[in-house]
Order: structure tokens, then C-alpha cells, then sequence
């Protein structure tokens, strides 16, 4: 296992005053920031920055010897997120199944789109081995634009949720499509489901605040995402207070993963933004 000096998570401070100008309490928040990936060679990586979201799991899991020596290699203290297996969320007619050598070859149409099906149970069941590997408290579920916000499709995730075996992960549900534009049934479907809402913040607002918040950077303009955009210091800044008004709501923890073209240069900016307020 690699042994490298520890690298404190990032906190964030707020502190209240009275009408006398003294300070009555702080609060802590729990920062944690990292990439979706590893945009740099993982030493490198693990020597600045603490969490990563594994993008990899995502197109096809790992065998568990692979999954068991990336923790062994990995500082004790690094933390994994993965993201769930696609074989759950997107049917094999997705174009993100083509970068896959070998997709499933038998019952095709009964995967994705988190439905109930033996085909989709099994394949959350391979994607909740490999969290346990790598010791993940955190699973990311992405769903594609076509699950989009019908009646047909909640039943289908209510019944694949209250089926599933959680082994206690927190499970990061992150909608896209239409679903954006209708943040009620996100906060009704992450509440019934005990589901966290997984959002850009500098796009979208969380439907639902929790203890924990997961925040998916994309970059700015496009529909959905724009993986080409640098952030700019401005940007960050606005990220910040997003982060900083967190606090109010008793929010505890909070991650917020960059996913763009610069996101190693932009995790460490903002790491070092934080830092220093």
C-alpha cells in the first residue's frame, strides 16, 4: 500500500455573530474534492488530492483482483467513489456502450434503465462487489437522457431500489434530460427513495439537501455539459459560495468532483481557494 504524507481534508468554516458582535457558534463542513477519473498518473493524483470518482466502473467493471490492487496501491486514506455499472442505467442501444470490447451478448433489451430485471439486479449486484473492494461509501447512478420523467419509469426505479441490496452505500442519483426541469419529482422520487441528488451546482440546485451533498462539475454552456470548458477563477468563486451557503442548511459534508478536460488544474485551484478562506 503506498505510504504518502497526509494531506488534511479540505474544511470550510462559518461563524455566526450575536448583536454584540461576539461569535455564539461555528460551523464545520467536510470538503472533499476531486475529478471524475484520474486525468493524471494516480501517484501523481494521490499526492494532491484524496477522492476520486472512478469513471471506468461506469463502461466496465473491473475484475476483482484489478479492483483489489487499486486499493492496495492507494494511500490508506484515499477515498473511491464509483460509478455504478452502465449495464443498469443505459440500454445496450446507448451510444456510450461502444466503447466497450465485449457488452453483454444474451437478453440485450433487459438492461438499463433501472428496471427490475434479473439482467439489471445482477449487474448492481457486481457493481456493489466492487465497491465493497475498494471500501466505497459512495455510488454514483447516472441515468441517460432517454430515461426521461414518465409514471412508467419511477415505478420501474422505485421497484429496482426497494430490490437492491445497499450494504449501506449512499447512492447518488444523478437525473438528466427533462428530469432537470422538474426538480418536485426529483426531490418526491430522492426522498422516497432515500436517494441523494447528484447535481451540477453551478447549473442546477439540489432538489434535496441532506447531510451529505454531491456536486458533478461539467463545465459551462452546452445542454448538459461542456467537457472542453476551463474554469475560470470567477466561476470558482461562484462555486465557493454555493458551497459556503451549504452551511446553513446542516449540511455536513459535502463532494465536488470536476469533470472536464482541465479537471486536475481546476480540482487543485479550487482546493487551494478553499484552503485559504
Amino acid at each position: 500500500m503506498a505510504v504518502l504524507p497526509p494531506i488534511p481534508r479540505t474544511s470550510m468554516n462559518l461563524s455566526f455573530e450575536t448583536d454584540s458582535g461576539k461569535s455564539c457558534w461555528e460551523a464545520r463542513m467536510d470538503l472533499r474534492i476531486g475529478c471524475s477519473g484520474f486525468p493524471v498518473a494516480r501517484t501523481r493524483y494521490f499526492r494532491e488530492l484524496r477522492v476520486a470518482e472512478l469513471q471506468s466502473t461506469f463502461y466496465q467493471l473491473p475484475q476483482n483482483k484489478t479492483a483489489k490492487r487499486w486499493r492496495e496501491e492507494s494511500p490508506s486514506n484515499f477515498e473511491f467513489v464509483v460509478k455504478a455499472w452502465q449495464a443498469v442505467t443505459h440500454p445496450l442501444s446507448s451510444p456510450t456502450w461502444h466503447r466497450v470490447k465485449k457488452p453483454p451478448s444474451k437478453s440485450r433489451a433487459k438492461y438499463g434503465m433501472l428496471r427490475p430485471t434479473r439482467q439489471n439486479l445482477d449487474a448492481w449486484s457486481a457493481t456493489l462487489a466492487v465497491c465493497r473492494l475498494l471500501r466505497a461509501e459512495i455510488c454514483v447512478v447516472q441515468s441517460p437522457p432517454q430515461f426521461s420523467c414518465t409514471a412508467s419509469n419511477i415505478r420501474n426505479m422505485t421497484r429496482f431500489f426497494r430490490e437492491i441490496n445497499r450494504d449501506a452505500l449512499v447512492v447518488a442519483w444523478e437525473p438528466r434530460g427533462d428530469w432537470n426541469d422538474k426538480p418536485e419529482q426529483i426531490r418526491r422520487v430522492c426522498e422516497k427513495l432515500e436517494l441523494v441528488h447528484a447535481v451540477d451546482p453551478l447549473r442546477w440546485t439540489a432538489a434535496k439537501r441532506d447531510s451529505l451533498a454531491y456536486f458533478r462539475l461539467h463545465g459551462i454552456g452546452g445542454k448538459e455539459v461542456k467537457y472542453s470548458y476551463k474554469y475560470t477563477d470567477e466561476d470558482l468563486s461562484r462555486l465557493s459560495e454555493v458551497i459556503s451557503a451549504l452551511m446553513e442548511s446542516a449540511v455536513q459534508r459535502a463532494y465536488v468532483m470536476f469533470n472536464n478536460i482541465t479537471m486536475f488544474n481546476d480540482a487543485i485551484r479550487f482546493r487551494d481557494l478553499t484552503s485559504a478562506e
